[in-house]
């Protein structure tokens, strides 16, 4: 789940903050005069003579990554950019580490290997001293976002666009899927990679490793979560074909458009190696999870649209792949996502904005759906 503001950062229409983005400190964390005068400073070390202006934070940013959005001008051009920095400890990080390097080099990757839109990254700087953590600089991309604030299900440009529109849309998300499926592990600096069984065995104890950390932090303990993690290290494919590129936070919020076209996919920051299934799983999932809240709200929302099995089904014809195992990917999607959800929500309670819920599994916005799936009683999902 993106909880980044990373779409709206480069220029979209709609914002791009998650339903839970208020767990956030509500005062700014720094000075944009300031802020410029370190970023002019910081690179003139790489162009000659430039000019910073401009210096914006988004309302969104503090969730995850910091976002910084700025123009530069040098050698007679203008440079729209847009810079991540590593979140401070003092505010409570949804994650316990953010490589911003390896973020970076996925990112190359992926531009200079695959025809996958993303954005450029200029500069990587490993030196906390111009900005107080590490950071990386990207160009800033123009184009809309399905939007997270009210979702986009609720009524935006995605709900008033016609089927075709929408049904052409899904299709550019899942060849972005295929696309970054093809792109080599190793080319990206996560490979040499295993089988697929010991890519999601891996990125299971890393869950685990994630949601004991934020017990450590201030979180409750979740029999949900708990109950989950034991579901999936019961049913663990066997599946001995090599791992693949996974995008990790695969969902249309993280892919900025021009009409319907994918001009930006953003937002790397959980990129694995894995099963192409995963980023099926997590992309049809987020957007079932918008349709739950939809639904409570009493709206329509999309049902027809990222559908799992229409997914699948597409892109087993754009790859060859015929997806498996789909019930376990979409319990893993599940998991994970409640974990981030428990995570957001301490940080609601450290700031103030929430109380701590007497059943802790409450802290998880979509406790039903994540019991559902591993009961094998959800309907929107694969069948067992």
């Amino acid at each position: 789940m993106s909880i980044d503001p990373d779409a709206s950062a480069h220029g979209a229409q709609d914002g791009s903050a998650h339903d839970a983005e208020v767990a956030r400190p509500r005062d700014s964390r720094r000075d944009p005069g300031q802020v410029r005068e370190n970023l002019q400073r910081w690179l003139a070390t790489k162009v000659t003579a430039p000019v910073v202006e401009n210096v914006h934070l988004p309302e969104t940013t503090g969730m995850s990554s910091e976002t910084l959005l700025f123009d530069a001008r040098w050698d007679g051009t203008d440079h729209p950019l847009v810079a991540r920095v590593a979140p401070a400890d003092t505010t409570v990080p949804v994650f316990p580490a953010y490589d911003l390097e390896g973020q970076a080099r996925v990112m190359r990757a992926v531009g200079e290997h695959s025809t996958i839109p993303v954005p450029r990254v200029h500069w990587y700087e490993p030196d906390p001293a111009p900005l107080g953590a590490p950071f990386f600089v990207m160009t800033r991309v123009a184009g809309r976002v399905p939007p997270d604030v009210m979702p986009y299900n609720f009524g935006s440009w995605v709900t008033e666009a016609g089927d075709a529109e929408r049904a052409a849309m899904q299709d550019a998300c899942v060849d972005v899927l295929a696309r970054i499926h093809d792109v080599a592990p190793v080319a990206a600096g996560l490979g040499p990679a295993g089988t697929v069984t010991d890519a999601v065995w891996a990125h299971l104890d890393r869950q685990r490793s994630y949601y004991e950390w934020t017990t450590r932090t201030g979180g409750p303990r979740s029999p949900l979560v708990e109950r989950a993690l034991a579901w999936l290290d019961a049913r663990c494919p066997d599946d001995r074909s090599p791992a693949v590129l996974c995008w990790g936070d695969a969902r249309i919020g993280n892919i900025l458009f021009d009409g319907f076209r994918p001009v930006a996919v953003l937002d790397w920051e959980l990129a694995t190696l894995g099963a192409r299934e995963m980023d099926l799983a997590w992309m049809t999932f987020l957007h079932r999870f918008f349709e739950d809240i939809a639904a409570a709200a009493g709206l329509p929302g999309l049902p027809g649209f990222l559908r799992l099995d229409d997914v699948a089904r597409a892109y087993a014809q754009r790859t060859g792949h015929v997806p498996r195992d789909l019930h376990f990917y979409t319990v893993h999607a599940a998991l994970q996502h409640a974990i981030i959800m428990l995570r957001i929500h301490t940080r609601a309670v450290h700031f103030g904005q929430a109380q701590p819920p007497g059943d802790p599994d409450d802290a998880i916005m979509h406790r039903a759906a994540l019991e559902a799936v591993l009961d094998g009683t959800d309907r929107q999902g694969a069948a067992p």
